[in-house]
């Protein structure tokens, strides 16, 4: 049996695990609720139907990335540095990069900001982009038990014995890793809980948005930041796209870590939100940020 094969196998038997548990249900109820209220001129058919079909819909898509997580992860970290070598196919799976998206992937490689949500096969942009030359640092909490992080840590989120995660606690680390040239990811779909977390707004509602960009932003303003996503024509075919995002001219940094960005750094979010919302729009249960409390600092009382 191929390595897709088993990873599909795997996906059934996990999406009927889910299924019968109600995994994330209530929670993905309430932010379902929040989003068929989205004043989005394409939300009434995207939503339209009966929540359970979006329900499965957003577990299969999840469960179905998990499969490839564990069986063909490896697949995204023997692929070919040369931009030219695309398309190209391994292990039964097709390799594309946008067009347009080419001179931005050659770009991300001196470094940078990179922008990503809980979108699609997120986790498979890291070693991609590893196998491309892009010099990733990619931040991330870690989780609970040890031995699941451990197993994160050195059997996913690295390439050629090497991790590309990092945890990063404090702003210095944060300036550290954009001074030697790294490529600093974070995915900025969540909630933050952050005292000097930056107001915005999300599908139509306020919503909390991380500090980092905003801070890092002050401090490094010529720092390019990215935003890069895979879409999948079907389920063999993996698209790589990759866009830079305009930050302006931004005034001279604050004193205080984390202080309330400028109008320029704040816009890089409003334009992080609404690609994210453009992508929802196209395909809303490939989003799993429906699973996360997004709006709980705003809404609360919708998760209870």
């Amino acid at each position: 049996m191929t390595r897709y094969a088993l990873a599909r196998f795997f996906s059934v038997i996990l999406f009927v695990i889910l299924s019968i548990i109600g995994w994330k249900r209530s929670t993905v109820y309430a932010n379902y609720r929040l989003a068929k209220k989205w004043n989005s001129s394409a939300s009434g058919k995207i939503f339209a139907g009966r929540f359970w079909r979006f329900y499965y819909k957003l577990l299969w898509n999840l469960c179905r990335h998990g499969g490839e997580l564990l069986f063909c992860f490896s697949l995204f970290k023997e692929l070919p540095q040369e931009l030219e070598a695309y398309p190209c196919s391994q292990g039964g799976l097709n390799f594309e990069i946008d067009e347009s998206s080419v001179p931005v992937v050659d770009e991300m490689r001196k470094g940078g900001i990179f922008l990503t949500a809980h979108y699609g096969n997120y986790e498979a942009m890291g070693p991609w982009f590893c196998c491309l030359g892009i010099p990733l640092a990619a931040s991330y909490i870690p989780v609970k038990p040890m031995w699941l992080n451990r197993i994160l840590e050195n059997r996913i989120r690295a390439v050629g014995g090497k991790t590309y995660s990092v945890n990063a606690k404090s702003p210095r680390e944060f300036l550290r890793l954009l001074a030697d040239g790294r490529l600093f990811c974070l995915l900025s779909d969540q909630d933050s809980r952050i005292q000097s977390a930056e107001a915005g707004e999300f599908m139509g509602h306020e919503v909390r948005n991380n500090p980092v960009p905003g801070f890092l932003l002050k401090h490094r303003p010529e720092t390019p930041v990215y935003i890069c996503w895979i879409e999948e024509g079907d389920s063999r075919t993996k698209r790589l796209y990759a866009r830079r995002l305009s930050t302006g001219t931004l005034p001279a940094p604050a004193a205080a870590p984390f202080a309330d960005s400028t109008p320029a750094a704040s816009a890089v979010m409003q334009h992080y939100n609404a690609w994210l919302e453009s992508r929802i729009a196209e395909e809303p249960a490939l989003w799993y940020g429906f699973a996360h409390r997004r709006f709980y600092s705003i809404s609360p009382e919708i998760y209870r």
